[in-house]
């Protein structure tokens, strides 16, 4: 009892064989065995089968042996030429694959794919892997030399195992063996005699191939001096015989071998001979791929040095298909209608073959001989024979029977058939039925038009009307066709206009416009155009009291059903006064300075006017219809315009404006308030620039930006205001820099300060320098010094001799204002330094050093003391100009230079 898998676990199974599962089926190849083992110049079948989806259609089948492509496609083993004449495809093209390979060679050994090809752009398979083939021969294994009574077991060898349940058979010297088999493939030889010497070979029941054939010698066992020896008798070759394998029919292109079996001791050497003539050596003489060449008598020839035998001829017939089979015919030379005609088949096979003849594809007749009596040019044809036997077939090269007859049936056709229209292609073919082809000449009416069969009239027109025939000529005679008859159908030409009455046309005259035209059928529907715009239909066009907007051209059109045509244009020219007067600029776009410009002035009127004017504004500016301005300049911006004039009266144009953009020039800066500027004043800066398009402004102190725009204002203006300063003017055309203008403001005194020239101790009856600085513009010219806390001057002038102890300022002064400086203190000392003096008289030079060193020490001690105690009279940022002075260091008149060293 069997189970069935669960479905899940069968479709995981069907998921995994080779086979894919599509969406609507399976595609897939299988073969049964996939491994096969056959013996040489045996036939072996390949089972298989295949599956592909439903829908599909099967387009081709075929066998290859390799996976590799070649332009596209594996290669199809039929259209190899090793396999063409032994593969067979015994299945079909919907689900049987099998194949039957005959004469299978060790070459043949391969692993071979089944590929099929379905009518789906997608829908091709392989079968991989395909199946296995091995091939083997036979060898037969067995020792050389035995002995008298020895057992000896011989075996018949395979490179694989035989997928066919095989049956050994066994030959000594090409005779079948029926007993003494132990196993299969084994020969078992018990107690060995002298007679089972001999040539040992095996084959497989039901096939042709035998193995090579093996040599057992048999050794005599004697007794000589009560000790068991060897000896061999020798003798002559005797049994000369040879077989044939395989046996049976011989096809050419099988393999044939040819076995010498010679009983002789010692062993023979074997010689081969076809006829007389000797062909190899050796026991086998193998004959790969027998042709029909190598049929004849062969006889081995078995020597050693006790003698030699032939053995009996035996004869090898090759059968093979049909070869060189052709044609020929009888009588040769020209055939002319009513001879009679023998062909005849010549062909070289075995055995003989059956003959078929066929006039194109169509069969004739049979026999070697064809005959044809009396014959006509319907028997004229490429003819052939077929000769075939069991082996194969071949048809002949086809031969042309070529009969020769004078023209007839000659007649005319007109392609395209139907109505013939001007314009078309039309050709005209004479037909004509004679051998040799017949000589075409054409005639128009009764005049010689051209010659050749086809008569091609390109473009055909209404001058190519009438009526045609072909006249047709060979060796054997002459012939006329009927006459055809040509009837061009073509649509208008050679239209035209004419105006009437002719001459100059003035405004208010009535104008009358023809239009004639050839076509045929003649045409009937006209219709006019003035321009591109339709003003009217009929033959005749009439123009009452004309006026200049009637002027133009016209033309007509003429039509009929195989076309249309337009006449040429008619130009009416009527008189009129200038109208439309413009004027164009060029080049257009924007005008820069340095330009070439054109003004154009156009008109309309008739005759064309020859008198133009300019002007700018109400200007007369220059004549001509064309003005030129080279080099345009700003001056040359404003309106213009021109008059045109003829006999009939004059107009002017519109005014046009011609703005021309240019770079900044005669930039300069004013300055508001003019005159002189005075510290806290406002100030503006002005900058004036002339540019088209107006220029963006930036301002510049030295070279330092400041500002922009055209006004820079200084509000409260200051000394530190003082300096150079310009402007830029910029547009897309350039810049320009202004000259510069110097700002110099006006100040009264300031920073009003009392500097003290020399040490800054004076002894009573010296005087001190005292010296009064200040910063103003213009610089002060006028300074007066006083004494604090009185009110009247005690001195004027820049510098002041102190000559008495007190504090001291002065006082600067220009036409702005003046400004007082802080106050400096002033002492006047004793007579320090004569008392200083006379010690140094009365004690020596040493005593004066030691009293300058106390002094000096003193004085430092003093000074710094007081530096951190006075406060400066001087504003901050002058204190380091001047200090104030004290000179009110007690005087020792009485001392003694050892308490001055205290």
């Amino acid at each position: 009892m069997s189970q069935r898998p669960a479905p899940s676990l069968l479709l995981l199974f069907l998921l995994m064989i080779p086979g894919v599962c599509s969406q609507w089926g399976y595609w897939g190849v299988s073969y049964s065995p996939s491994h096969i083992c056959a013996l040489k110049d045996s036939s072996v079948i390949m089972n298989c089968t295949y599956t592909y989806p439903t829908g599909h259609q099967i387009k081709k089948v075929f066998w290859t042996k390799t996976l590799v492509k070649y332009n596209g496609e594996f290669p199809d083993l039929s259209n190899d030429t090793e396999y063409s004449q032994r593969l067979e495809y015994l299945g079909d093209k919907q689900q049987n694959c099998t194949i039957r390979l005959s004469h299978v060679t060790l070459k043949d050994s391969h692993m071979y794919y089944f590929r099929f090809i379905t009518d789906k752009p997608d829908g091709k398979w392989i079968g991989k892997p395909g199946v296995t083939l091995a091939v083997t021969d036979l060898q037969v294994e067995s020792p050389e030399r035995v002995t008298e009574g020895d057992s000896v077991r011989l075996t018949c060898k395979s490179s694989c195992t035989l997928t066919d349940r095989a049956t050994f058979i066994w030959y000594r010297n090409s005779q079948p063996l029926t007993e003494r088999r132990d196993r299969n493939n084994e020969l078992l030889l018990q107690s060995v005699r002298r007679e089972d010497a001999g040539r040992y070979s095996c084959a497989v029941h039901g096939h042709n191939h035998i193995s090579p054939a093996v040599q057992l010698n048999v050794m005599c066992a004697q007794i000589n001096g009560g000790l068991t020896g060897l000896e061999q008798h020798e003798d002559p070759p005797k049994s000369v015989s040879v077989s044939i394998s395989p046996s049976g029919e011989i096809v050419s292109g099988d393999s044939v071998t040819l076995i010498c079996s010679s009983d002789s001791n010692p062993p023979a050497e074997i010689s081969w001979f076809k006829g007389r003539k000797f062909v190899g050596s050796g026991r086998i003489y193998s004959i790969s791929k027998i042709s029909s060449d190598d049929s004849g008598e062969y006889k081995c020839r078995s020597i050693n040095e006790h003698g030699e035998k032939y053995s009996d001829a035996v004869t090898l017939n090759v059968m093979y298909p049909p070869k060189s089979v052709s044609v020929s015919i009888s009588p040769s030379g020209e055939i002319v209608s009513g001879d009679s005609v023998t062909l005849i088949c010549s062909s070289d096979s075995n055995p003989p073959a059956e003959i078929s003849w066929f006039k194109g594809g169509t069969f004739v007749g049979s026999g070697r001989i064809y005959s044809i009596s009396k014959i006509r040019s319907d028997d004229s044809g490429e003819y052939k024979c077929k000769s075939k036997n069991q082996h194969g077939e071949k048809y002949s090269d086809a031969v042309t029977l070529n009969v020769m007859y004078p023209p007839k049936s000659v007649s005319v056709s007109i392609s395209p058939s139907g109505e013939i229209v001007s314009g078309d292609s039309v050709t005209l073919i004479c037909s004509s039925d004679s051998n040799p082809p017949a000589k075409i000449i054409w005639f128009k009416g009764r005049k010689f038009a051209r010659s050749g069969r086809i008569y091609n009239i390109s473009k055909i027109s209404s001058d190519d009307s009438g009526e045609y025939k072909c006249k047709a000529r060979n060796e054997h005679g002459v012939k006329y066709s009927d006459a055809v008859t040509l009837n061009v159908m073509y649509p208008p030409k050679s239209v035209s206009v004419s105006i009437s009455p002719s001459g100059e046309i003035v405004s208010g005259d009535s104008v009358t416009l023809i239009c004639s035209s050839d076509s045929n059928p003649p045409a009937l529907n006209f219709s006019w155009f003035k321009g591109g715009t339709f003003v009217g239909s009929g033959r005749i066009f009439n123009i009452s009291k004309i006026s200049s907007d009637d002027s133009g051209e016209y033309k007509c059109r003429s039509r009929n059903e195989h076309g249309e045509k337009y006449s040429d244009a008619l130009t009416l020219n009527v008189m009129y006064p200038p109208k439309s007067v413009s004027v164009s600029i060029s080049p257009s776009g924007e005008i820069v300075s340095g330009d070439s410009l054109t003004l154009i002035c156009s008109s309309d009127s008739n005759p064309p006017a020859l008198n133009f004017s300019w002007f700018k504004g109400g200007t007369f500016v220059g004549s001509g219809r064309i003005y030129n301005i080279s080099k345009i300049r700003s001056d040359d911006s404003g309106e213009y315009k021109c008059r045109s004039i003829n006999e009939h009266g004059e107009k002017y144009s519109d005014a046009v404006t011609l703005n021309v953009m240019y770079a900044p020039k005669s930039v300069s800066v004013s300055i508001s308030p003019s005159g002189e500027i005075v510290s806290g004043d406002s100030v503006t800066l002005i900058c004036s620039s002339d540019s088209n398009p107006p220029a963006e402004i930036s301002w510049f102190k030295g070279g330092t930006f400041v500002g922009s725009g055209r006004i820079y204002s200084i509000s409260k203006i200051s000394s530190d205001d003082n300096g150079e300063y310009k402007c830029r003017s910029i547009n897309e055309h350039g810049e320009k820099y202004s000259d510069a203008v110097t700002l110099n403001v006006m100040y009264p005194p300031r920073n009003v300060s009392v500097l003290i020239t020399g040490s800054g101790e004076i002894v009573s009856g010296d005087s001190v320098t005292l010296i009064c600085s200040s910063d103003s513009n213009p610089p002060a010219l006028n300074f007066s010094w006083f004494k604090e806390n009185e009110s009247s001057a005690v001195g004027s002038g820049q510098s002041f001799n102190a000559l008495q102890s007190g504090r001291f300022y002065c006082q600067a002064h220009n036409q702005h204002g003046s400004q007082r400086s802080d106050a400096v203190t002033v002492t006047v000392k004793g007579h320090l330094v004569i008392l200083y003096i006379s010690i140094g008289v009365v004690c020596g030079p040493a005593v004066i050093i030691m009293m300058l060193v106390w002094v000096i020490r003193r004085m430092k001690k003093r000074n710094d003391t007081q530096e951190s105690q006075m406060v400066d009279s001087r504003p901050h940022h002058d204190r380091h100009k001047a200090c104030d002075v004290e000179l009110s260091e007690p005087v020792y008149e009485n001392s003694t230079a050892d308490q001055l060293d205290d």
